[in-house]
């Protein structure tokens, strides 16, 4: 099994990456398990074409009943199993406290023995690399990390600060940064600027991912680019990381 943890600044695209790389593993013929870890509960959307998701937070406090795993995980049409971690009510609680909840509960649920997942891909906000947005590197669930940025300033800067936080959990055997992720807005100077970013941090520019309409539209279709347009220049850069980072992950089975 191989497990994996894409952050990035808000905004970015990191969760249209991951779902798009979860659609491209599945398309592989993978059993492949999605964790959203942002407050929005918006990282399985477009897997799930737009149906709705209870996260594992809202389950946990609003039943009394035992729970169970099938209560917590969706399957998308595709075959992608999907968990939103979820969040307390804005300006109410602690949202890393909610998410470090949801694993907790996803571990006494024995999820990983149940479901039999070749690939676990963690969605995480990355604005602030903190408690539960943390617990995907800083508990060793996360074996391999990959950050998502474009060139503008705020994104180049929280990648950045990612990347310090990874290199401190290296130290102690939990992750490793295996890579960036440059998702395009098209400013001056944009490449260069990553790949310096890279260089510092000792990895590779693993994909260059065009801005393209077709990510809108599909979105409007409640759909993946990887399952709505499959033969687009941006599905095929989807597909290309999802193999370049398949083939880099490390194994735990």
């Amino acid at each position: 099994m191989r497990s994996i943890a894409i952050y990035g600044k808000g905004g970015i695209g990191k969760s249209t990456c991951s779902a798009n790389l979860s659609a491209s593993w599945r398309k592989m013929g993978l059993r492949v398990l999605q964790i959203g870890c942002d407050p929005k509960a918006d990282s399985c959307a477009s897997l799930m074409r737009g149906k709705k998701m209870e996260t594992v937070l809202n389950v946990m406090q609003q039943t009394d009943r035992k729970i169970r795993l099938e209560d917590l995980v969706y399957q998308s049409p595709s075959g992608v199993f999907c968990v939103e971690a979820g969040g307390p009510t804005p300006g109410i609680g602690c949202a890393g406290r909610g998410i470090i909840s949801a694993f907790e509960k996803l571990d006494e649920l024995n999820y990983q023995e149940a479901l039999k997942p070749d690939i676990v891909l963690y969605d995480v906000l990355g604005d602030v690399v903190c408690g539960g947005f943390a617990m995907p590197i800083r508990c060793g669930y996360a074996k391999d990390v990959y950050i998502v940025t474009s060139g503008e300033k705020m994104a180049l800067y929280a990648a950045a600060n990612i990347g310090t936080a990874v290199d401190q959990f290296k130290k102690r055997a939990y992750a490793r940064l295996g890579g960036i992720i440059l998702n395009r807005r098209n400013v001056a100077g944009e490449a260069e600027r990553v790949k310096e970013l890279a260089d510092e941090l000792g990895v590779p520019v693993s994909a260059d991912i065009e801005r393209s309409p077709f990510v809108q539209e599909a979105e409007t279709l409640n759909m993946t680019v990887a399952e709505a347009f499959p033969e687009s220049s941006i599905a095929k850069s989807c597909m290309a990381l999802a193999e370049r980072i398949l083939a880099e992950a490390r194994d735990e089975s």
